[in-house]
């Protein structure tokens, strides 16, 4: 592999040097960030919330359970574990952008949660927490988002404790043709307007719709993750495959 090849990745549909991705999804993220909830209920008819519920009841999470929420935002998944792990327990809710982490920390303190959360600013290639820590993972539509997919899911691994899982709930491929153009059409020409509608930008949009059709698909992922060396990896398509929640283990 020549050092050229190495040294880029996409951007939505562009190719760029692989340092800039960080900086460029950041900005992304800075702008959409006040809107992010709103824009999740419009842009999914808040179908969203049940894919995050199937992620939930996927978890085996149980008092006392140490919990990432990666990729977090702004805490939908937290404020569940927060309630399952209890007092014993603790939450992460860790993001690399933060304004996204500060959007997450006044919503889960408005609704009175925090006793057993913390808030981490951090690169999911790189995590800074100890070898086999957490019971479970989660990293909810911020995996396509990542530079070098191969290095985070390494790092998740590296920070589950034996017999933790990993779950990975992200956009991926429709299996049926008409759901498939049904959704470009839709991608392409509703949420980059519904997007400078209501948050007033719509290229964050157009990004995020293109990053969508660059994120591996269901089985590529599913190698990506065994190569990491999680195990019983298996997925499950949400919505015809528009979604996808990937689970594995590490023994």
């Amino acid at each position: 592999m020549s050092e050229q090849h190495k040294s880029t990745t996409h951007f939505g549909y562009q190719t760029i040097n692989a340092d800039e991705k960080e900086h460029m999804v950041a900005s992304v993220f800075h702008s959409v960030a006040a809107k992010y909830d709103v824009m999740n209920d419009l842009m999914s008819f808040g179908i969203h919330r049940l894919w995050k519920r199937f992620t939930i009841d996927c978890s085996g999470v149980r008092p006392g359970h140490k919990v990432l929420d990666l990729a977090g935002g702004t805490g939908d998944l937290t404020a569940k574990f927060s309630r399952m792990v209890g007092e014993r327990g603790q939450v992460v809710l860790a993001d690399i952008n933060d304004s996204m982490l500060k959007v997450g920390r006044d919503k889960l303190r408005n609704m009175g949660l925090g006793n057993n959360i913390s808030y981490v600013q951090a690169n999911a290639e790189a995590l800074p927490f100890p070898d086999n820590h957490f019971d479970l993972i989660t990293i909810a539509f911020g995996l396509r988002n990542v530079t070098n997919k191969d290095k985070a899911l390494a790092s998740m691994q590296r920070v589950l404790k034996p017999g933790g899982r990993l779950l990975v709930l992200e956009f991926s491929k429709p299996q049926h043709e008409i759901m498939s153009k049904l959704y470009d059409f839709y991608s392409f020409n509703v949420l980059p307007k519904m997007g400078a509608l209501v948050a007033q930008d719509s290229e964050s949009y157009q990004y995020l719709a293109e990053s969508i059709r660059m994120h591996p698909d269901q089985d590529t992922l599913k190698r990506m993750m065994e190569d990491a060396g999680l195990e019983q990896v298996e997925y499950f398509n949400l919505t015809d495959g528009v979604v996808a929640l990937h689970r594995g283990f590490k023994f």
